[in-house]
């Protein structure tokens, strides 16, 4: 019966709707479909099931930093490619250009609340996160410069571990950012350290979880090797919730877990109490 037939839809002469492709996010926990003003708004948190979305290094800086108190240092500091290895600086001017960044960590000088700090921030977007030379350089530089001023420091992890093309050398940034950090201990200054997702491999087995406090966003990964190898290793089934924030936080690793909209009231307050008068 005609009465039933599907009404035929409209086009617009065979032209193409100009919509943004990036106009729509789908949140990957809930499924939700966020529009990108709203995602934004709510600080790249999915506002029906807390979902926190990576976020990118100078964004997390606008979040945390009194306005206009933080000044950027070692930005001219990029990867060279010690080992030889292939195609590798070509893939690092490619991401410099892709994301307005030189490695995958800023670094600088800022206040919150009003308390001076120092902080290194680490950028998922730039090889994954992971820690090259240069990203242990400016972490290093950064304690260092903290200790000489006698501020905190603060560390935000997101890293897939070591990089690979710099080899041996990224390994050794894990004994050179521990001893800074030592030093900036002895001298009576706080270290407080952010693990966000996910935070993996050699960050995690060297400043990430050397906190004076340990603070994560909610949800978050850390751990070292993935699942799938600590399983193989253990020859053990994994507990429920293995390597999220919530568990490192049952078992002792998380002081606790700060939502983002509540980050820089907590920075604020842990360094107050923590610097010295």
């Amino acid at each position: 019966m005609g009465i039933f037939n599907k009404p035929k839809l409209r086009g617009n002469g065979g032209k193409r709707d100009s919509m943004p492709d990036d106009l729509w996010t789908k949140c990957s926990d809930c499924g939700e479909l966020i529009h990108a003003l709203d995602l934004k708004q709510n600080l790249l948190v999915c506002p029906k099931c807390e979902h926190h979305f990576l976020i990118g290094s100078r964004e997390r800086i606008d979040l945390i930093a009194d306005e206009g108190s933080f000044e950027e240092t070692n930005a001219d500091l990029f990867s060279k490619n010690p080992l030889g290895f292939s195609n590798y600086e070509d893939k690092v001017a490619m991401l410099r250009e892709k994301t307005n960044l030189n490695d995958a960590v800023v670094t600088g000088s800022l206040t919150i609340q009003g308390k001076p700090a120092m902080i290194a921030v680490m950028d998922f977007k730039f090889f994954a996160g992971s820690m090259g030379s240069v990203v242990g350089e400016k972490i290093t530089r950064a304690v260092e410069q903290a200790t000489a001023e006698k501020r905190g420091v603060i560390i935000v992890s997101a890293s897939s571990g070591a990089r690979m093309q710099e080899g041996m050398l990224s390994l050794m940034q894990m004994a050179k950012t521990c001893g800074a950090l030592a030093l900036h201990s002895q001298a009576g200054l706080p270290y407080i350290s952010l693990m966000t997702h996910p935070t993996t491999g050699g960050v995690t087995a060297s400043f990430a979880t050397v906190g004076d406090i340990n603070l994560a966003e909610p949800k978050c990964m850390i751990g070292f090797a993935g699942p799938r190898v600590v399983k193989e290793t253990t020859h053990q089934d994994l507990p429920p919730g293995f390597q999220t924030a919530e568990f490192m936080m049952e078992h002792g690793l998380v002081d606790d877990i700060v939502h983002r909209r509540k980050l820089r009231d907590k920075l604020g307050q842990l360094l107050g109490y923590m610097l010295p008068a």
